[in-house]
């Protein structure tokens, strides 16, 4: 993608200006940022994927004062009745399932894939939302049936509604309300207070989301896979020289000085923590996984859709597994994880050792044949 093109996504920015003004800055409101867009799949579609057990879905109802969230997998049958208003269904990771919602994500690849989370769809029936919340990550709302009355303003106040079983701000002053129709697009970058509420008949809202890593999980996960690879180093705490304690609750100096020198061991490492992060990035969430492929790799290759890769300037990484790659193997899988598939040419370049890593990737089905 030429990022310095102009985009009708952005309202004619280009997404080097876009994200120089507007990314994690302010809101952007493009009317008909998608002419014609139309969902990537049809009211019972999304239903039938909210019965599904590998599919996260919720439910929320609104009568008056009084809101009710449900988790899924959720029967048609447990679903209001489509005339009842002020209830919501949201539908989270389409895109690991329907290829025209994989298709809408696509339209944002000037931004990291190490950022992005998911496309989520809303359906809402007359007067339904979620109230008004904020969020931890930059989304794109995508307007492609019916209307939303959108309110939008930064939050002085962050609390909670207390006791109520989904976040909803307890003081909420919108600066901003638009209504979008089809085709119309808001982008919102972290924490601004937002509230959507269908107007006018049922609406259909697709949410495409790009985390935002939080330093403490992060540095959990990290940790964690620190703690693993330790583990198989087999390197026990020796206290040979212990001496006999009168203060038995007190840690010794050593124990400390022995968990120190574990973190700075790994932490020394130069390539430790390139590896561990791009393995944390890559790693496919609990719910998804992958049936054997099948064919051939030599007419080209693509990536599964809800395969993962990522690459530095040492690795390449795909569902949490860790590669060293140089030299023109190098370039072919960067360009692989880009452009998320290989044709037949550069497949023949690759030398055998990375052909064979292709070939174990097609056998568990992160990747098909083209």
């Amino acid at each position: 993608m030429d990022v310095n093109a102009p985009l009708a996504l952005l309202g004619g920015l280009t997404p080097a200006a876009f994200m120089k003004r507007h990314w994690q800055k302010k809101p952007l409101l493009v009317r008909q940022a998608w002419p014609g867009v139309q969902p990537p799949l049809p009211r019972p579609g999304l239903f039938d994927l909210a019965a599904r057990d590998d599919v996260e879905s919720r439910l929320v109802a609104c009568q008056g004062e009084d809101w009710s969230v449900r988790h899924g997998p959720m029967a048609r049958r447990a679903l209001p009745p489509l005339s009842r208003p002020g209830w919501t269904l949201l539908v989270q990771g389409v895109d690991l399932h329907v290829a025209a919602a994989r298709q809408m994500l696509e339209r944002f690849r000037f931004l990291p894939d190490a950022r992005v989370d998911d496309l989520m769809i809303s359906w809402a029936s007359p007067g339904g939302g979620v109230g008004p919340h904020i969020d931890d990550y930059d989304v794109f709302l995508i307007q492609v049936h019916g209307k939303r009355r959108w309110r939008v303003g930064r939050v002085a106040d962050p609390s909670w509604v207390e006791g109520a079983p989904l976040k909803r701000l307890k003081h909420f002053e919108p600066s901003e309300e638009w209504v979008l129709e089809p085709g119309d697009l808001l982008y919102l970058p972290p924490r601004w207070g937002h509230d959507g509420i269908a107007e006018g008949g049922d609406c259909i809202t697709c949410s495409a989301g790009f985390s935002v890593p939080a330093a403490g999980s992060l540095a959990r996960d990290l940790l964690s896979r620190l703690a693993d690879e330790e583990c198989e180093t087999g390197v026990l705490y020796r206290d040979a020289g212990q001496a006999a304690t009168e203060t038995p609750a007190a840690i010794p100096a050593a124990l400390l000085d022995f968990a120190r020198q574990s973190l700075a061991r790994h932490l020394a490492q130069p390539l430790w923590l390139e590896q561990a992060l791009g393995e944390s990035l890559t790693e496919p969430k609990a719910q998804v996984w992958f049936e054997a492929g099948q064919g051939g790799i030599h007419a080209g290759v693509c990536l599964n859709a809800r395969t993962r890769m990522m690459y530095d300037t040492r690795h390449v990484f795909i569902n949490g597994e860790a590669f060293r790659a140089g030299g023109r193997d190098a370039l072919l899988m960067r360009r692989l994880a880009d452009e998320r598939g290989l044709p037949a040419a550069d497949v023949r370049r690759l030398s055998e050792a990375a052909t064979a890593l292709l070939q174990d990737w097609l056998a568990a089905g992160w990747l098909h044949g083209s």
